[in-house]
């Protein structure tokens, strides 16, 4: 049985972001600087989370790259 979650209550750290992306909670906060990043909640003194929903809407915008032919991986000329 698969269950679904709401997005809409669930907050995230800034280690569970940086998580998510595979990169450090530096570059999380730098691109939150920057301006290229969902904003922020903060949900006390010093506790900054995201919405999970927010995440989610924000990966909808980015622009993915993918093999659509996989071939070269096995050419029998490939060099050894």
């Amino acid at each position: 049985m698969t269950k679904h979650f709401a997005t809409d209550d669930i907050y995230l750290t800034v280690e569970e972001v940086a998580e998510r992306y595979r990169v450090s909670p530096a570059t999380i906060w730098r691109w939150k600087r920057a301006g290229d990043f969902p904003r922020a909640v903060k949900v006390g003194p010093g506790c900054t989370r995201w919405r999970l929903k927010d995440i989610i809407e924000h990966d909808s915008t980015l622009r993915t790259c993918f093999a659509t032919n996989a071939n070269f991986l096995f050419s029998s000329e490939q060099a050894h």
